[in-house]
Parts: C-alpha cells; sequence; structure tokens
C-alpha cells in the first residue's frame, strides 16, 4: 500500500502548480494597486464634454490597463474595488467626487460598465498572448477598442438615456465625443500592456514560477 500512497501523493503535489485557483497576497497586492491607479487617473483634471458635462478622463485607460495586464479576474476585481471605494464615499471619481449619489448622474451608465469592460478586454488579451506571437500591440489595442464598443459607449449611452432623459440620437451624438480620446488611450494602454508582459510573462495568466 505504501507505493500506491506515495504515488497518489506525488501525482497530487505535481498537479497544484498547473492549477492555481487561490487567490494569494501578490494577486490581491495587484489588485489593489490597479485599483488605486485607476483612481489616480481618475482624479485628474478631466475636460468637460458637451451640455451635461461628463468629462473625457483618463478613467478608461486604468480600467483597461488592468484587464489587459492583470487579465480578466483580477482586472475586474481591481475595477470593482474602485467603484466600491467611491461608492461609499471616498472622492475617487472624477471631480474629485464620491457616494451612491454619482448613480443618479450622466455618468452612472460609464461606471457601471468599467468592471465589465475590464473582464472582457482581459478575456481578450489572454487570448492574443497565448496565441499570438506577433503584432500583440495591434491586438491588445482591438481587444480594448472591442470591449470599449461593447460594454463602456452601450451603457454609457444608457446612463444618459435613463439619468438625462436623453433621446437615443441625442445620447448618441454626446457619447461620439469620447470615441477618439478612447482610440488613443487605448493604443497607450496596448503599448504599456506589451512592455509589462515581456518584462513579466507569467503575470497575465496569474502563474508562479515552478521550482
Amino acid at each position: 500500500m505504501q507505493p500506491a500512497e506515495e504515488t497518489l501523493a506525488g501525482s497530487t503535489g505535481s498537479s497544484r502548480p498547473s492549477s492555481r485557483k487561490r487567490w494569494d497576497t501578490t494577486d490581491l497586492s495587484l489588485v489593489a494597486v490597479f485599483a488605486a491607479l485607476i483612481a489616480a487617473l481618475a482624479i485628474l483634471p478631466g475636460i468637460p464634454v458637451g451640455p451635461l458635462g461628463v468629462p473625457i478622463t483618463l478613467q478608461t485607460l486604468g480600467v483597461m490597463l488592468a484587464g489587459i495586464v492583470l487579465g480578466p479576474a483580477r482586472g475586474a476585481a481591481a475595477v470593482l474595488l474602485y467603484l466600491v471605494a467611491g461608492l461609499i464615499g471616498l472622492p475617487v471619481f472624477s471631480g474629485f467626487s464620491g457616494g451612491v449619489g454619482v448613480l443618479a448622474g450622466p455618468s452612472a451608465g460609464y461606471l457601471v460598465a468599467f468592471p465589465l469592460a475590464a473582464l472582457v478586454a482581459g478575456l481578450l488579451a489572454v487570448v492574443v498572448v497565448r496565441r499570438a506571437t506577433r503584432f500583440r500591440s495591434g491586438l491588445l489595442f482591438l481587444a480594448c477598442l472591442a470591449a470599449s464598443l461593447l460594454t463602456i459607449h452601450p451603457l454609457g449611452v444608457a446612463g444618459l438615456m435613463v439619468n438625462a432623459g436623453l433621446p437615443l440620437r441625442d445620447a448618441i451624438v454626446i457619447d461620439a465625443a469620447y470615441l477618439p480620446g478612447d482610440v488613443l488611450k487605448n493604443v497607450l494602454a496596448a503599448v504599456i500592456a506589451v512592455s509589462v508582459h515581456r518584462a513579466f510573462p507569467r503575470l497575465l495568466a496569474g502563474q508562479r514560477p515552478t521550482a
């Protein structure tokens, strides 16, 4: 029986590094660091756009970086942590604002979309990093752009319609003003992420070096 027990123990031990499911202190630290990064980018002075004054900020740069650098789970967790901090009253939203009152404002749809955007960008980034050896910057840019167009802008338009009472056409026109800035921020996020993945190739998958 002893050899069988040793074989079972050996097979169990060898399977652990390849399927790490639990987050450790490093994962939690990365989530906290990226939440703080998004907050720092959000409180930088924005550019008010349109009659409602919803500003162009660097928030989405931090959101996309969280997704394509940390991956879908940790990226979304970092954005959720940032949102929770703001909703409980910390002044981490644009213009040093905070509190649940922002959910009644015209920018509510954009804020709600941020975790979904990080999740989608992270899922696409995992595919890019695993399968693509060339043109990673361009592909990561497309991942960010797709996440933005699928989540942030549709929910942003919905928020403008619900909280500001705008018709669909007017909401789309206002939202379109944010597209050029998003493109530039997504390019920057992709360039930064490629450099980070080059320096830390295991970071996106949350893997640890094995002995």
